[in-house]
């Protein structure tokens, strides 16, 4: 059975094609789903693309405030969350998160620094690692700092319960040894 990862977003995705590609199973989640008390979907990981605080791109962020506490509880028991850049300049788009952090708008490209032995060194390796897009960096983040670009923090991780959450601003889509590896670590678990 391939692994199940949760794709949030308001209508179907071009990004739900490149995980199918990838070899697990993508399905969408709306924010009408999202938000529901009675939705219970079972993921392995549960991904959040780059824009989805800007009202122009989605209405995703009042669902993920109105499920934080669900969110929260989907990773504590074992699940991964990737989260991607706000696309906002706004403050506050990570707040529904379980911990502190903080998003300057402000694309640009560059040389991504990566800590050496992260298992999530993986996110960029069908990228050239001089040249990645991203959309911002984080500002005072409380989880571990693993990426950087020009000394800027783009890719954070941080361990909850028995899961793990990864926000990045890096502004290209997952490798696809990243996105197979994740979603083999994690056992399915309910949301």
């Amino acid at each position: 059975m391939k692994p199940r990862v949760g794709l949030v977003w308001d209508q179907p995705l071009v990004f739900g094609r490149f995980l199918e590609e990838c070899g697990v199973t993508s399905v969408p989640v709306t924010p009408h789903l999202l938000a529901a008390p009675f939705f219970r979907g079972q993921y392995s990981v549960l991904i959040i693309p780059t824009g989805f605080a800007n009202p122009a791109y989605s209405q995703v962020l009042p669902a993920l405030k109105a499920s934080s506490g669900r969110i929260r509880r989907f990773v504590e028991n074992g699940g991964i969350l990737v989260v991607y850049g706000a696309a906002d300049p706004l403050p506050g788009r990570y707040s529904w998160l379980p911990f502190r952090v903080e998003y300057q708008y402000e694309p640009g490209n560059g040389r991504i620094e990566i800590e050496p032995g992260s298992q999530l060194s993986s996110i960029i390796s069908d990228y050239d690692p001089d040249h990645i897009e991203y959309d911002g960096f984080f500002t005072s983040p409380e989880g571990n700092i693993v990426g950087t670009i020009e000394g800027k923090p783009v890719l954070l991780e941080k361990n909850l319960g028995k899961g793990v959450i990864v926000v990045t601003s890096i502004h290209e889509y997952p490798s696809r040894s990243f996105v197979t590896c994740l979603s083999m670590t994690a056992g399915e678990t309910f949301f």
